[in-house]
């Protein structure tokens, strides 16, 4: 059975990679990924306010949020409280890249296509195969138009870009008032690989003490839905990679992305719900069905339920929203 891709140009033994989370801060415990099947891994993120805090730039872009005000600074991290500082990062690329055989992924998070930019061929030194680049963003002025918002992320990309020979994938927001026009743009401006989505952490309010606080909650299975229909939707629209994260947890789950179009399944939740030998489970449950299903290879079923594949091609669009509505009327 083969269930090899390729993603940005690197042929992987299967497509699982685990997502940027803390299971790559131990490098036994990526190790172990390893072990356990996973085709390569992408590096906890390293944030542009641990670069470059007291950068103008950064400023600039953190104040186009409600939250720009004095006391806006107490919700970073003390440097100490970060997970990797900026030269700890770099080595920590260093040492995974001699634990392992599978391909490093290094991670960028931030807004600005400043200096952090430049950081990125820091990480290419380090020994990473890939960089992902995650523009995490929360447009709450309303000043601020959406071609203000795409232009900031295709500056961002074609800065990182312009620093390194190693493929680039972007993570994505689905928030794009078009999303499959994004998609291209960022296409034609050099992404390797499009990440199908960056999951937004919606804070929570403290009643007792009157305060907004963070709320990490783990994916669940049904959020797969978003970057499962976005990628049958831009599978051979674009030429870059296509990656899914967020919701993905079984192999059912690996291989709807695979006949989607997608070329990688990421995921993070399930391993630190359930261990890093789910990857083990996950891969011979998608051999078994595969085998019963009577498919040869991840290749033969890739994109093989895309919109351009399906015969049914609304059910990507509007007419999946009648259709649906009306189904449930019929249960009632």
């Amino acid at each position: 059975m083969d269930l090899s891709t390729t993603y940005m140009g690197l042929r992987l033994k299967n497509p699982i990679v685990p997502s940027a989370s803390p299971l790559s801060e131990n490098v036994d415990t990526v190790k172990a990924l390893e072990d356990a099947g996973a085709a390569a891994i992408v590096v906890y993120s390293l944030f542009e306010e641990q670069i470059t805090h007291e950068s103008g730039e950064l400023d600039h872009y953190l104040s186009f949020n409600a939250e720009s005000h004095a006391e806006a600074i107490s919700y970073l991290p003390e440097p100490e409280e970060f997970n990797l500082g900026p030269y700890e990062y770099l080595d920590h690329i260093a040492d995974l890249k001699k634990a392992v055989d599978i391909p490093v992924i290094g991670s960028l998070n931030g807004v600005s296509s400043g200096g952090w930019a430049k950081y990125a061929k820091n990480i290419q030194d380090a020994g990473a195969d890939a960089l992902e680049l995650n523009v995490y963003y929360v447009p709450t002025n309303p000043n601020i138009t959406g071609s203000e918002i795409e232009t900031m992320y295709i500056d961002a990309l074609k800065a990182v870009k312009e620093n390194v020979t190693i493929p680039v994938a972007i993570k994505l927001s689905p928030f794009f008032t078009s999303m499959a026009n994004m998609a291209k743009k960022l296409d034609h401006a050099g992404a390797d690989a499009l990440v199908l989505f960056n999951r937004f952490y919606q804070p929570d309010f403290d009643l007792e003490k009157l305060e907004v606080v963070p709320n990490l909650v783990l994916s669940s299975n049904w959020e797969m839905r978003l970057p499962l229909r976005w990628i049958a939707i831009l599978y051979g629209q674009i030429k870059a990679s296509l990656a899914a994260t967020s919701g993905i947890h079984n192999h059912l789950d690996v291989l709807k992305i695979m006949m989607a179009g997608g070329d990688v399944a990421m995921m993070a939740s399930e391993l630190l719900r359930n261990g890093v030998n789910r990857v083990a489970e996950i891969l011979k449950s998608m051999e078994e069905w595969m085998e019963d299903n009577e498919y040869d290879s991840i290749d033969l079923m890739k994109g093989s339920m895309s919109q351009k594949s399906v015969a049914e091609p609304a059910a990507f669009e509007r007419g999946n929203y009648m259709k649906l509505l009306q189904s449930y009327r019929e249960t009632v």
